[in-house]
């Protein structure tokens, strides 16, 4: 048995029964804690971070050379660049490593990804500096979505995994009855057989939450990995492969399992891997344009995506005006729009809405969350804490742009006194429903405020608009449980997951491990799931020996 995976066994066994259980548990805190992580763990980790600053990262993989034009958004010279290789040469390698990674043990590769996940949990503050200076999240958000809970979200996959894996005996002896006769009697084993090589594909702004799954599902069933970051966000995904190589080569198999394909925007080489025949399988996340690219060069292979969507909220009434425009402004501020999850469409009855505040007319209920959207931003300190920066200049000509196709209940603006980041906060626009404004996403810290006929055709409309361009979250507001019900099932059959009456601290944006489903494959928002059963299985197949055992 792998003293690895005994020393992690604990923690397996508890991921194991919680993705059955699905309610509250992490493996990893997140909070950025002295007394969790160590008293001299935050400096220790700003230090690290700031060690790499201006150098080439070290990671001893196969190289020709090296690359990197990070910059971060908050205007600290990053100047860090990475080992780089033709598509070639790490396809090669990882093909020649994957080999004696496939034979490997289910304890075995299950043990590297525990140690791997712990290691990377003990460098959450240089991970959380990494995040922030590459994706433009606040500190706190990159030490959580970057570090504990992304963390949480590899472990689930290989719970999942080892789940996956142990249900396929080693060994059967079977016996066929033969009447009068002796039995046929055959001997079968069972292997687990991997795909061969996985593409992980990264995004600019959660490079390790959306990815982890992706790749811990690669190595836990037995797939070698090349992980293909975003040329913007390269150092959080450095950091991560690094630390599976240290892992594996300690563990005696060959750190090429896992390798890192770092580009530049001038130079890319996302395409080369897609197209390689010895890529086997691929996992992307990133914009609904380059995912249709992906999936209409996988040629049957397996293809797990997370892209785009027009995440709704049909706002039909409320016990609590105050508490619901609160919460949409959090929503629609956190990490300035910037998360797969944000809501962007605001559908609202043309009659108004009734509230414990008596009855808001469409008007009203865009001013109640713009003065909640102020309230909120007013104080710089605070204003950067939930909005961070923006990861990409081109999220700004996005919102630019949006505003002015319909009227402006609240305009974007940067963020006084934010120094040198680069900041916005988000607008709201009033259109109507037969408007195309807000019939496609647009990325970035912006809400259409949608005025629909009642509250039937909020809900059909926005269900229509998921089945039509995807959404991987949908909320609801509303005091009438016949609409609530009607919504459950028209959100139900286009595959959103429905949040009803959200007016606390938890947001529409917010996806739980081992309890929340992220993304259904059901619309155009994705492929995949994270993370399920269905995630991980078509990772591997199972290759049977079977022997006669004589008479």
């Amino acid at each position: 048995m792998s003293a690895l995976f005994e020393s992690h066994r604990e923690t397996l066994e508890r991921a194991v029964s919680e993705i059955h259980a699905r309610g509250y548990w992490s493996a990893y805190p997140e909070m950025p804690s002295g007394k969790i992580y160590g008293e001299s763990a935050k400096d220790e980790g700003e230090a690290a971070f700031k060690a790499l600053l201006g150098t080439t990262f070290p990671l001893d993989q196969p190289s020709e050379g090296t690359t990197g034009a990070e910059a971060s958004p908050y205007g600290l010279p990053l100047a860090i660049t990475y080992p780089t290789a033709a598509p070639g040469t790490l396809i090669e390698a990882a093909n020649a490593a994957a080999t004696s990674w496939a034979k490997a043990s289910v304890e075995e590769r299950v043990g590297v990804c525990l140690e791997a996940l712990h290691r990377l949990n003990r460098q959450s503050f240089l991970m959380a500096n990494a995040v922030m200076h590459t994706t433009g999240q606040s500190f706190i958000m990159a030490f959580q979505a970057g570090g504990a809970h992304a963390q949480d979200r590899g472990l689930e996959a290989v719970a999942y995994a080892y789940e996956a894996m142990t249900a396929v005996p080693a060994s059967a002896r079977w016996e066929k009855p033969q009447g009068k006769n002796p039995p046929l009697v055959l001997e079968k084993t069972f292997r687990i057989a991997p795909r061969g090589v996985g593409l992980v594909i990264g995004c600019s702004t959660f490079p390790t939450w959306n990815s982890y799954s992706a790749l811990f599902a690669n190595l836990a069933t037995g797939n070698a990995s090349i992980v293909k970051p975003h040329p913007m966000a390269i150092l959080p995904l450095a950091i991560t492969v690094k630390t599976i190589r240290e892992v594996l080569a300690e563990a005696g198999f060959d750190p090429n399992v896992v390798l890192l394909a770092a580009d530049d925007p001038d130079h890319p080489v996302t395409m080369d891997y897609i197209a390689s025949d010895d890529v086997d399988m691929i996992d992307f996340t990133g914009s609904a344009t380059f995912g249709a690219t992906v999936r209409a060069h996988a040629r049957g292979r397996p293809v797990f995506t997370e892209e785009a969507g027009v995440n709704p909220v049909v706002i039909t009434g409320t016990d609590s005006f105050k508490g619901m425009c609160g919460n949409l402004a959090m929503s629609l501020s956190l990490y300035s729009g910037q998360m797969c999850t944000a809501p962007q469409s605001l559908f609202v009855p043309a009659g108004g809405i009734d509230t414990d505040e008596g009855h808001k007319s469409v008007d009203e209920v865009g001013e109640g969350i713009a003065k909640a959207l102020d309230k909120l931003l007013g104080d710089t300190a605070r204003a950067m804490a939930v909005l961070g920066a923006v990861q990409n200049p081109a999220t700004l000509k996005r919102v630019a742009e949006a505003s002015g196709k319909g009227r402006l209940v609240r305009p974007s603006a940067p963020v006084e006194g934010a120094g040198e980041a680069r900041t916005a906060t988000p607008a709201i626009v009033a259109v109507d429903a037969a408007d195309e404004a807000w019939r496609e996403e647009c990325f970035g810290p912006v809400a259409f405020l949608v005025t629909v006929k009642d509250a039937a055709d909020g809900v059909a409309l926005a269900a229509k608009s998921v089945a039509e361009k995807g959404a991987i979250t949908a909320a609801l507001y509303a005091t009438d449980e016949a609409v609530i019900e009607a919504a459950e099932d028209a959100f139900a059959a286009v595959g959103a997951p429905l949040s009803v009456n959200l007016t606390g601290p938890i947001l529409v944006n917010q996806s739980a491990a081992f309890s929340d489903y992220h993304v259904t494959g059901l619309n155009p928002a994705g492929t995949a799931t994270l993370t399920d059963l269905a995630f991980v299985t078509n990772r591997f197949s199972v290759a049977t020996v079977r022997r006669p055992v004589p008479a």
